[in-house]
Parts: C-alpha cells; sequence; structure tokens
C-alpha cells in the first residue's frame, strides 16, 4: 500500500508542475500513468472518472483524487490531491511573489507570450487523449471540431451544448448511432 501511495505522488506531483493551463493540459500524461503505466485502471474507467470529474462541483483536476481512490482508496485520493495540488500552490506563491515586484518588464512579457501556446499544446494532448480513451470515431470529432467553431464564432456554450445533445438523442431515436 505505501508503495502505491508514493507512485500517486510521484506521479501527481511532477504533473502539478508542468500543468500549464489548468487540469485539462496534464490530462493526457495522467491517462498515460494511470492506464498505460501503472495499470491502475482501463481507459474506459478513466474516461469515466473524467466524465465523473467534470459533472461534480468544482475543479475539473479533481479527477486526481478519483485516480488515487482507484489506486488505493481513501488514502490514495489523499496522495493524488495533495501531489497535485501542493507542489503546483507552492510554487505559484514564489513566482506570484516574483511576477509583483517584476511590474511590466520585458521578461515577464517574453514569458507570457512563450508559455500561452505550450499551454494550448498540452490542452489539445489532453483532448486528444481523451477522444482514443474512449473510442471515437469520425462523427465525435467532427462534432468537436464544429462545436471548437461555432464557440470560437461567439455562440453560446449552452446553445451548443443543446442542439449537440438533440442532434445526438434523434440520431440515437432513428437507430443511425448506438446508446
Amino acid at each position: 500500500m505505501a508503495e502505491r501511495l508514493l507512485a500517486l505522488l510521484l506521479v501527481f506531483a511532477p504533473l502539478s508542475l508542468i500543468s500549464l493551463g489548468g487540469g485539462p493540459s496534464i490530462f493526457a500524461e495522467m491517462q498515460r500513468q494511470a492506464v498505460d503505466v501503472h495499470g491502475w485502471m482501463s481507459a474506459g474507467q478513466f474516461t469515466d472518472l473524467f466524465a465523473i470529474s467534470r459533472a461534480a462541483p468544482g475543479p475539473g483536476s479533481l479527477i486526481c483524487a478519483l485516480v488515487g481512490w482507484q489506486a488505493a482508496g481513501f488514502l490514495g485520493a489523499l496522495a493524488g490531491a495533495l501531489g497535485l495540488y501542493v507542489p503546483s500552490s507552492c510554487l505559484l506563491l514564489a513566482i506570484g511573489h516574483w511576477w509583483r515586484r517584476r511590474g511590466d518588464s520585458p521578461a515577464r512579457r517574453v514569458i507570457e507570450r512563450g508559455l500561452a501556446p505550450v499551454a494550448v499544446g498540452l490542452i489539445f494532448a489532453g483532448v486528444y487523449a481523451l477522444l482514443r480513451a474512449d473510442g471515437a470515431g469520425w462523427m465525435e470529432v467532427a462534432t468537436l471540431a464544429l462545436c471548437t467553431i461555432a464557440l470560437l464564432r461567439g455562440a453560446s456554450p449552452y446553445a451548443v451544448m443543446a442542439v449537440v445533445a438533440l442532434l445526438y438523442a434523434g440520431l440515437q431515436q432513428v437507430g443511425a448511432i448506438g446508446s
């Protein structure tokens, strides 16, 4: 049990420090570690935990506690959460102190411009990993692309969700897709 708790800490602490762009930026590596490297769960189970973490109130990165729970029960959930939140919180405190003292320095602007594409790339990697884990086909990828375009053009997220839900419900009703 202690080995598994240590493994959880060793998985989540480094992820904590590279989670540029928030939780979605590390989902791909989290899934790889939990499924492929450590075998704590199947790809389908990870996808289910991801869905639960997104539906539950609070940050989506709470998936770390769900992965920890799956791997080692309550103590695993605690180890996963502490591993993901403590290192980045300490780093953020240190960087925040430095950031405030630098004001409008050229170094600060360069860092901001350099990290933005890294964060976007990490988030796309997480989306790709989740699509692969869920066995997404052309219809899911097309839906993702169309929804992204609609949202970038200013569509209401609620309207996009309603249209997609109605579309998929209709396709399921006529037997074009499975449940």
